[in-house]
């Protein structure tokens, strides 16, 4: 994991917010995939949190998109915020994760 990556986790009703900061490299996706998985349960959303995000690596992209489809079977709705969402979030929203069941705001 990048040394100053850290995912700071909040839930609300029946969303959980994760709120990520650093750089994201590979390692960085496999514990964003893993926090996913321990926290969501009973949550309809997901909300992440890219705007202390300092450096977002390809690499860590493709092996957190790559992994997405473990969470999004537990979750109806993924949002990615912040002014790194694009660069995170799958680029067809519609894909295998369902009808606009993945959004960028």
């Amino acid at each position: 994991m990048a040394n100053n990556f850290r995912i700071m986790v909040h839930r609300n009703s029946e969303s959980l917010h994760l709120k990520l900061t650093g750089d994201f490299d590979g390692t960085s996706a496999y514990e964003l995939i893993e926090a996913m998985k321990r926290n969501c349960n009973g949550s309809s959303r997901v909300f992440i949190h890219t705007n202390c995000l300092k450096n977002v690596y390809p690499f860590g992209r493709n092996i957190f998109l790559n992994n997405l489809s473990e969470v999004k079977r537990q979750v109806a709705f993924i949002v990615f915020t912040g002014e790194k969402a694009s660069k995170l979030a799958p680029e067809d929203t519609t894909g295998p994760w369902g009808n606009n069941s993945v959004s960028i705001h």
